[in-house]
């Protein structure tokens, strides 16, 4: 009875922050129904057919049914195109809102007992979009996929002892056979599953533990839950509506010899793509079988050790607290600057991440900047090492700067730039007291957690 009391207890206090879940969860809704519409007009088949739809330039070529069914969902079903739009956008905001909480509740601390299992669901809910982006991305069979399934290829191939029976078990005896569309079309519906049954998981958690309560917290509004399905629905229909995404027409069908140009992936796949490019050519004979380090690295080793470390830092953090003989606060969360380390690592994580962002723009920043490919390539090279120590560092020192101005504030009060004269002569600043709830939450900063030396 007592945790059920807390955790309806918690339901009363919420802050911003919170928002990304909900915006995950509504923006997966709104996947599942614009998902269930394209599902009544996609044919997945690989069979050739020609052409004979309302667009000009491609009438009469040879393409597949897949190709086929997505341009005639596009350009021929009323109100196809927006829900084909929304449906691309909605994955792309999906996976940027768990990106966001899953960055709120490290900096929080939020991982923590009893919610740990929310943390882990939360990351294999990033790894399950991903997954669900990339296989849906290859089904309408256009140029663009093309040139991700040479990727996925590639990197199947690099994989030791097993690579080649996944290759023939994804693609057939050739590539890109006629089984890779139908394959990825299973996949792109088993995930949403998972994904679905996770959520409810998490959702059940969360009713059973409640939230974590900021410090400074605020009242959740009655209604607010529908009002942000409404509002998250809203905005994807915009997007869908305005901002043309994934012009398959524009692309053509897929060909095994082509590739469109200036050819880049969704966003969340763009770090991928610059530890493919800044990665040095790099190989491995073992036992007379030869390893793709330049392909395996940053595909496979990369990606798994990101998502290891993810799932593993709760267990991490408890055995070193527990090692210091430091208690872990369970229900109030952390301001970022209370725990230096861990925001600096957080801040590290996402320079590392956005470096290697833009590093798959390598060609683009040596057209712009007038500069060679290949001095653009070792210049991120050497950033992707060297910026998230100096990330950490500066981050963990304004941390340590700001605590220590709170508490000097807490201690001798807040400057108020108002000068006073003593009766001796002297000059000096009035001080004012901190606020009260202030002078709490400092008193609180200063016994959980010593400014470390």
């Amino acid at each position: 009875m007592r945790s059920s009391v807390a955790g309806r207890r918690s339901f009363r206090f919420s802050h911003w922050s919170f928002m990304f879940a909900e915006i995950a969860v509504w923006s997966f809704a709104v996947l599942l129904v614009t998902g269930a519409v394209l599902m009544v007009f996609y044919d997945p088949g690989m069979a050739r057919v020609t052409y004979e739809g309302s667009y000009g330039p491609l009438r009469g070529l040879p393409v597949s049914r897949a190709f086929d069914s997505a341009m005639h969902l596009s350009l021929e079903v009323r109100g196809g195109l927006l829900v084909r739009q929304t449906h691309h956008w909605a994955t792309l905001v999906f996976v940027a809102a768990v990106a966001l909480h899953l960055l709120r509740m490290f900096l929080t601390g939020a991982f923590r007992r009893p919610r740990t299992r929310q943390w882990l669901i939360w990351v294999a809910l990033l790894g399950l979009a991903m997954a669900a982006g990339e296989t849906g991305n290859a089904l309408p069979d256009d140029n663009l996929s093309g040139g991700s399934l040479w990727l996925i290829l590639s990197v199947v191939q690099s994989i030791p002892v097993v690579g080649s029976w996944i290759r023939s078990l994804l693609f057939g005896p050739e590539f890109p056979g006629d089984q890779i569309i139908p394959v990825m079309y299973g996949l792109h519906l088993v995930i949403p599953v998972v994904v679905a049954a996770l959520l409810v998981v998490r959702e059940l958690l969360v009713r059973r533990h409640g939230h974590s309560r900021f410090v400074a917290s605020l009242p959740a509004r009655r209604g607010a839950r529908p009002l942000m399905a409404a509002a998250t629905a809203g905005m994807l229909i915009i997007l869908g509506f305005g901002f043309q995404i994934a012009p398959v027409w524009l692309y053509g069908p897929a060909k095994p010899s082509q590739i469109s140009a200036g050819s880049v992936p969704d966003w969340y796949m763009g770090f991928l793509d610059g530890a493919l490019r800044i990665m040095p050519g790099w190989e491995l004979t073992v036992g007379g079988n030869t390893l793709s380090l330049a392909v395996l690295v940053p595909t496979l080793v990369v990606p798994g050790l990101f998502f290891t470390a993810l799932a593993a830092y709760p267990a991490a953090e408890r055995l070193l607290a527990a090692r210091r003989g430091r208690p872990l606060s369970r229900d109030a969360l952390d301001r970022p600057r209370e725990t230096p380390v861990k925001t600096g690592l957080a801040v590290a994580g996402v320079t590392f991440y956005g470096l290697l962002w833009a590093a798959a723009a390598n060609d683009q920043f040596a057209h712009q900047f007038h500069l060679t490919v290949n001095a653009v390539t070792v210049f991120f090279r050497y950033a992707v090492l060297i910026g998230p120590v100096v990330a950490f560092a500066v981050t963990r020192w304004i941390c340590l700067a700001l605590r220590q101005a709170e508490r000097e504030a807490a201690e001798h009060g807040v400057e108020t730039g108002i000068i006073v004269r003593s009766p001796d002569g002297g000059f000096h600043e009035r001080l004012a007291p901190p606020d009260a709830a202030d002078g709490r939450r400092h008193l609180a900063a200063k016994t959980e957690h010593p400014v470390p030396r």
